[in-house]
């Protein structure tokens, strides 16, 4: 990939860009220029309902925050559809015959690998909108007839933590076959919770459509997002971001910032081992919009790049936030089953983003 800004305006579609990443992603790429169209069915804003808890931040409802942007935006504007990616297929297929976008960013999944452990009907939950979403989309494109390059939002859980002793490289393996033949395979998966699991069936959904019906796939494996605002966001309050901090949706450093403000000390599972790879939400949207503009050619393979700024173990992460707070830490008994300490050395393809990087 060339990481270099190689811009041209494209129409742009973002599947859940109502939500968290989706949301600022949908605003950075109107203001960059594109003619961005924002798909959601607002499952984000329901689920708050279902575990009684909200952002921390307000949020504004998405027609609001669409005309709001509409009146700050000097660039491009903003439409919304209400559409369920996985159960609208018809109406799925007809809006991209209608729309014939360049690129689908596609966002639109259960995110948390908390909520996706909670019980029999979240998993099944996780699974059935995430796999059938995603093969609902890669099969529309298909039957729409046009050349429709999707970027789809991964994760590093796909790799496990402390499985390849070695840097992870981006998505594929250099093995030689018995018989001294070289190869490329996909990185062997190692997922943690059922919506790790979706993300490594997106994996092996998107290598068959490539291979079978030609389609262009760029995955992004994304470390842990943080942050709340960005450029675009802070513009009016009524386009701010969401902050979660429950136990479901609420990250570890989100969590972490609301122990300390309210002079809790930090909870830290196990020994504080786990390193975790970490990315602000202002260079998610920018990586993202580097693979829009630099999509694989008809007839490449999938392209797959770690998004990742930096590497941190969740005890180093703590003591961060306990230096600059004064709040105490407080370990307990980790109740996931993983190592209790990991490496991650990660490639990273964006380098050219690391002098201007956001890092904790």
């Amino acid at each position: 990939m060339n990481t270099k800004d190689n811009f041209k305006p494209k129409k742009v579609v973002v599947l859940g860009g109502d939500g968290f990443c989706g949301w600022p992603t949908s605003l950075y790429l109107s203001d960059r220029g594109h003619d961005v169209i924002v798909v959601d069915n607002l499952s984000r804003r329901k689920i708050d309902i279902e575990l009684g808890c909200d952002s921390l931040t307000p949020i504004a409802s998405a027609e609001s925050r669409i005309d709001v942007w509409n009146q700050v935006s000097k660039v491009q504007k903003l439409r919304f559809k209400f559409l369920d990616l996985a159960t609208d297929y018809a109406e799925l297929v007809q809006f991209l015959k209608d729309e014939k976008p360049d690129t689908v960013v596609h966002f639109a999944e259960q995110r948390a690998a908390p909520y996706s452990m909670k019980d029999a009907r979240r998993k099944r939950y996780t699974i059935d909108n995430n796999v059938q979403g995603t093969h609902n989309l890669l099969c529309a494109i298909v039957e729409s007839g046009i050349d429709i390059h999707v970027v789809h939002l991964g994760t590093m859980g796909v790799y496990g933590y402390g499985t390849s002793g070695g840097e992870i490289p981006e998505g594929y393996l250099d093995v030689i076959l018995p018989g001294g033949r070289p190869t490329k395979i996909l990185h062997p998966a190692y997922p943690g919770s059922v919506y790790h699991l979706t993300k490594c069936l997106d994996a092996l959904v998107f290598q068959f459509y490539n291979k079978n019906d030609g389609l262009r796939v760029t995955d992004l494996h994304q470390g842990i997002v943080w942050g709340t605002n960005t450029p675009q966001t802070i513009r009016d309050e009524r386009l701010i971001n969401r902050f979660d901090y429950d136990g479901d949706y609420g990250t570890v450093l989100n969590r972490f910032l609301m122990q300390a403000a309210l002079n809790i000390p930090l909870t830290v599972y196990g020994t504080g081992g786990q390193t975790r790879a970490f990315i602000h939400i202002s260079d998610t949207a920018r990586c993202i919009e580097i693979a829009i503009n630099n999509p694989p050619k008809t007839g490449e393979k999938v392209e797959i790049f770690n998004q990742v700024a930096e590497t941190l173990r969740v005890g180093d992460l703590a003591k961060l936030v306990s230096d600059k707070t004064g709040c105490g830490v407080r370990f307990l008994e980790n109740p996931r089953k993983e190592d209790a300490e990991n490496d991650l050395d990660v490639r990273f393809t964006f380098t050219y983003l690391q002098e201007e990087i956001i890092t904790t």
